[in-house]
């Protein structure tokens, strides 16, 4: 096998009858076979071709996580071109870049709003010849054409067989944390190495049941989609994200992958609800919650746990951990995690409770999967084992250097920037890290957020954010300064959909402004700095922070659609916020 379409058409001919896809419908959900999916697929590649995909192009996919995207991204694939990848949470302006500096010819779009997104940099993307919508109008000059009216002839088998193995895939633009976003070029190599490497571990099959609402515009998204078709496991797509509760519950499916951001969000929302309750409800929580991290950090340090604990922690799953996992359907054997770090402080709460969260890593320039922790053998604190095939080696000033087959071929159009990522195969992560004793990465920060306080000390600010979060149900993100400053602080923003149940029930003002000042909302992020800081080395503390009465967003541009944070965007805006931090001694 070759590329991704001969890829499909493997699982095709081996389980053709098998559950592909599942997607909502109506009040239900509707299936689609491996054999649907392949009919589906060819007849979108055929319409592609008509109206100008093919080898050396390539089509834009601005849309949200859906069937048609990824039966759209199959079909682009099987005409030899490559997809573009574009978030829908992208503006007009930030579109019209990616489409040109792909040199995309063709964009399919989800609806008339994306649609109009387009029409509205229309003068300036004179190469696209089509629009195609999903579900949509068709414009009367023709530049806008649905995707259920794309037909044409053609040897679909021949198109597919005439890919190759090092063509372009994939154009994914990095977020631009740091930067004009940059076009990554993954081959079919790189996408056909990941599948094979996570069916090398066994980890999934047939039987299992996949959930995916992640945006497939990010690598994460994509590698996922692949694996499922080199595996063979059914998936359930839903992209709406007010629905993935009610869709855990209704789909009860094995396995979910997220961000950690989803994990912190759930975590909280169960600490605050028992907290606001409080009485028994709360003691009895407190209890079990202690209880299984004491057995959890038992197993994790290799100990005999007593037999007095089995039973105090087979008491605390009954009354409180089995009512968890049958908010997600009672059927996970497992999360996923990746992205961006996750706490500690939240896996091992989601392990206490039977969920574990199996955290990886990998960059978009190293086709999103390049190590994992496995269930036997989970370490919380690090990202797991290389995958089979992917070497790992950690240079002298402790940056993380990867190489395999999963290596992308450069950043498209960029050859400086393609030289100073690549050395010798090797992929410069930008990533801080150390391997253990057994092989296991542990990623201790971004190399170019590292704090470097005026004192000298170097302070890792994302390890603090997570730990910040985990101690306080009430906080959204956690911003640590400090760069050349002589003491550290932090920018701390509310989950004001947790916050006001608690406000009400505390008799504090219900506006974000007001509450951000009020003493009691501070009482309780103080006590999480507090509890931070008494682990900390002077140097890492928190020695003051401001609470804000926005929360970071994609669309106030804080956070990538991925939702990392933009730290350059955070200290511009809030700029002034900090300097008052250090207006007098700490």
């Amino acid at each position: 096998m070759s590329s991704i379409p001969s890829l499909l058409r493997d699982r095709i001919a081996a389980t053709p009858d098998a559950e592909a896809y599942r997607t909502p419908s109506g009040d239900g959900w509707t299936s689609l076979s491996w054999r649907e999916v392949g009919e589906r697929v060819r007849g979108l590649a055929l319409g592609l071709a008509a109206i100008g995909a093919g080898p050396g192009t390539r089509v834009a996919i601005l849309s949200s996580t859906r069937l048609e995207w990824i039966l759209a991204d199959l079909a682009v694939l099987s005409t030899g071109a490559a997809t573009t990848t574009i978030y829908p949470s992208n503006t007009a302006a930030e579109s019209a870049f990616v489409i040109n500096d792909s040199g995309s010819t063709i964009v399919i779009a989800e609806d008339d709003d994306q649609v109009a997104k387009v029409r509205s940099v229309q003068k300036e993307l004179p190469d696209v010849s089509h629009v195609v919508v999903i579900d949509g109008t068709p414009s009367d000059d023709g530049w806008v054409v649905r995707l259920d009216s794309l037909s044409g002839e053609g040897d679909y088998e021949a198109m597919v067989d005439a890919i190759g193995a090092g063509d372009l895939a994939t154009l994914i633009y990095t977020s631009g944390t740091t930067g004009r976003p940059k076009g990554v070029e993954l081959t079919h190599d790189n996408w056909l190495y990941t599948g094979s490497a996570v069916r090398e571990l066994d980890l999934l099959s047939g039987d299992d049941l996949h959930f995916l609402w992640l945006p497939l515009s990010h690598s994460f998204g994509k590698l996922l989609e692949v694996v499922m078709i080199a595996v063979g496991v059914p998936t359930a797509i839903d992209g709406r994200l007010d629905k993935i509760a009610e869709n855990l519950g209704a789909l009860r499916p094995t396995f979910m992958a997220a961000a950690p951001r989803v994990f912190e969000k759930i975590h909280n929302t169960v600490a605050a609800t028992v907290q606001r309750e409080g009485g028994l409800k709360l003691r009895i929580f407190s209890w079990a919650r202690e209880t299984g991290l004491r057995v959890v950090r038992a197993r994790q340090r290799g100990a005999v746990i007593p037999l007095t604990s089995r039973i105090e922690y087979a008491l605390a799953d009954r009354l409180v951990f089995a009512k968890l996992r049958e908010r997600f359907g009672g059927r996970i054997r497992f999360f996923i995690s990746g992205a961006a770090p996750l706490s500690q402080d939240i896996a091992e709460f989601f392990d206490a409770a039977g969920l574990t969260i199996l955290e990886g890593y990998g960059l978009t320039e190293s086709s999103a999967g390049s190590f994992l922790n496995l269930p036997d053998t989970v370490r919380f604190g690090t990202v797991g084992l290389p995958l089979p095939g992917t070497k790992v080696r950690i240079a002298d000033d402790g940056e993380v250097l990867i190489g395999g087959r999963g290596i992308m071929r450069g950043y498209h159009g960029l050859p400086e920037e393609t030289a100073q990522a690549l050395d010798d195969g090797w992929l410069r992560t930008g990533d801080i890290g150390e391997l253990d004793s057994a092989g296991r990465l542990t990623i201790t920060d971004r190399k170019k957020e590292l704090i470097k306080t005026s004192g000298g000390k170097y302070v890792a600010p994302t390890y603090l954010e997570g730990r910040i979060k985990a101690a306080c149900p009430y906080v959204s993100h956690v911003f640590v300064h400090g760069d050349r400053r002589n003491y550290c602080t932090a920018l701390v923003t509310l989950e004001m959909d947790v916050v006001r149940p608690w406000a009400e029930a505390e008799g504090l003002p219900p506006d974000p402004e007001e509450l951000r000042v009020h003493p009691r909302m501070r009482e309780e992020v103080q006590k999480a700095v507090d509890q931070v800081n008494s682990g900390e080395a002077g140097y890492a503390t928190i020695k003051r922070f401001a609470i804000l009465a926005e929360d970071f967003t994609v669309e106030s541009g804080e956070l990538t659609p991925s939702l990392k944070m933009k730290r350059k965007a955070v200290e511009t805006r809030y700029g002034s916020t900090l300097d008052e931090l250090y207006e007098r001694p700490a």
